[in-house]
């Protein structure tokens, strides 16, 4: 019996999303390799695409499954963990010796850690705490294609480059609040001046993607710190306010 529910817990379409996720992962590994750090970058990108959809799938399909929980996560060590690790390392780091291949093995350890207690996690709270390790890889690749796009250098940025790691490594096994947008859903219907928002959005997208998404991962990143400060803050407020009045 527990043969047969194991195969019948293993449904085909999110997981093949997943499986295309884990190639992506694969691909991007190859070409930092071959010293194609473009190329790297954008398997990067679109695995996170599948990444989304996966989830977004087993959702809607009702075809969650902990066989597809525990496939994901694997997935995402790979593509979101090993390949910016390995990319940033190559592109930027590698010079630096032993300060950079550290500071790759730390981002990738940290998003095994964030994976981990993700998904052991008995939390109510509908937001993300800590920051996303696809999120995380996308801040490296956003700074990849940034870079390439203005044609600029990266040889002076190291000591930042290697700051940002240590960062982006730090915030995703921190308790910061990151806002979760899972209960986006696709397959619902929206409002006539939503779809025309998201229309507009993409030709903002189309016409300038790799600045954009510097801008916009750099905004997301941030937002975890400042939103737990002011929740911090707010709630000392409060919890300030029966003294006052005493």
């Amino acid at each position: 019996m527990q043969k047969q529910d194991f195969k019948k817990s293993i449904y085909i379409l999110p997981n093949l999303f997943t499986s295309m996720n884990l190639f992506c992962g694969y691909y991007s590994i190859l070409s930092s390799v071959q010293l194609r750090f473009v190329d790297a970058a954008v398997a990067i990108l679109i695995g996170a695409v599948f990444d989304l959809l996966d989830g977004k799938i087993a959702r809607a399909t009702n075809t969650t499954s902990k066989f597809g929980v525990e496939y994901d996560s694997l997935a995402d060590l790979v593509t979101f963990g090993l390949a910016p690790a390995l990319l940033m390392v190559l592109w930027v780091l590698g010079p630096m010796g032993r300060p950079g291949w550290l500071a790759g093995f730390l981002f990738m350890i940290c998003g095994a850690l964030r994976l981990a207690r993700f998904n052991t996690s008995v939390s109510s709270n509908p937001d993300f705490e800590g920051l996303p390790i696809p999120a995380a890889a996308a801040m490296n690749v956003s700074v990849v294609l940034f870079f390439s796009r203005l044609d600029i250098s990266p040889e002076p940025f190291r000591v930042p480059m290697l700051v940002m790691m240590f960062a982006l490594s730090f915030c995703m096994v921190s308790s910061f609040n990151y806002k979760s947008f899972k209960s986006v859903s696709l397959f619902k219907s929206m409002t006539f001046n939503k779809l025309v928002g998201l229309i507009l959005i993409f030709v903002a997208f189309a016409t300038e993607p790799y600045v954009l998404l510097f801008v916009v991962f750099i905004l997301y990143i941030v937002s975890g710190p400042l939103f737990s400060l002011f929740h911090f803050q707010t709630k000392n407020d409060e919890e300030a306010q029966p003294d006052k009045g005493l």
